[in-house]
């Protein structure tokens, strides 16, 4: 690479970080002149590289302020980086979930209403849930589905459920889009959400978030077993299953910070 196309390689990777550092985001956005002075770069040079970053929708600038921030190419970029991290991390972190509680671990995403595993680690006892990749079950009654939904507020949930009673299912399910909030709330109170009888009879289960770089819930790590061994040990798998998926946010790019920053679904 010839020396001027790596210098501008470089202040095009500057500008991108500092256009994603404290500053920015607290400012929502760095013009030129501001970029330059954290640069030490001349100004037209700053205004030209960030021109070439806007014609690839890396950066946008705000018509009003004519301040630039980080484009929606970066996020989309990012988030599926971050899934192929959060794939490729989580059979190992759920192994070690299994071998802890001695049962079934998984790694859930929302679909709409509903609540899909995409990967499973068996329990290694005779008696246990059956595997559930690509099975999908219903969100507002299994403790996967309420940690999917931590960051819904009375309207979000409203929107995605509709009005009227929640789709029959286990006898202690909430019946109504006001029950399931409650049932969020208090889950999202203690960090994690569990579940007895509720998606089927007999089944308990417990489950947390798992946030990206953007601090938003991209999935959920569960443990399910047979509610009768398993009733008594929903605290400590809370606990377990909460250290997984911190992990795991870590692992796809999350700030220590943003996994105990919520964000509302509005």
């Amino acid at each position: 690479m010839q020396p001027e196309k790596a210098t501008s390689v470089r202040r095009a990777v500057d500008l991108l970080l500092a256009l994603g550092g404290e500053e920015a985001l607290r400012s929502g956005g760095l013009g030129v002149k501001r970029l330059s002075e954290l640069l030490g770069e001349d100004k037209t040079r700053v205004s030209r590289t960030l021109q070439t970053l806007a014609e690839y929708s890396l950066v946008e600038r705000d018509p009003e302020t004519r301040a630039y921030r980080i484009g929606w190419s970066i996020y989309t970029l990012a988030a599926r980086a971050g899934e192929a991290r959060l794939l490729a991390a989580a059979p190992a972190s759920l192994a070690a979930l299994r071998d802890e509680l001695h049962e079934s671990a998984h790694l859930s995403v929302l679909a709409g209403r509903q609540v899909e595993t995409v990967i499973s680690h068996a329990s290694p006892q005779a008696l246990a849930a059956t595997s559930w990749v690509g099975r999908q079950v219903p969100a507002h009654c299994t403790s996967s589905g309420r940690a999917l939904l931590f960051d819904h507020d009375l309207a979000a949930l409203q929107r995605l459920f509709g009005p009227g009673c929640l789709p029959a299912a286990g006898p202690r399910a909430p019946r109504t889009v006001a029950e399931l909030l409650a049932r969020i709330d208090g889950a999202r109170a203690a960090g994690y959400a569990v579940a007895v009888d509720e998606s089927e009879p007999g089944l308990a289960a417990a489950a947390a978030p798992v946030r990206d770089h953007r601090g938003r819930i991209v999935a959920a790590v569960n443990v399910s077993a047979p509610a009768f061994r398993f009733r008594a040990e929903l605290h400590r798998a809370g606990d377990a299953v909460v250290r997984a998926a911190a992990e795991l946010s870590l692992a796809i790019g999350a700030r220590p910070l943003e996994l105990d920053e919520p964000i509302e679904v509005r």
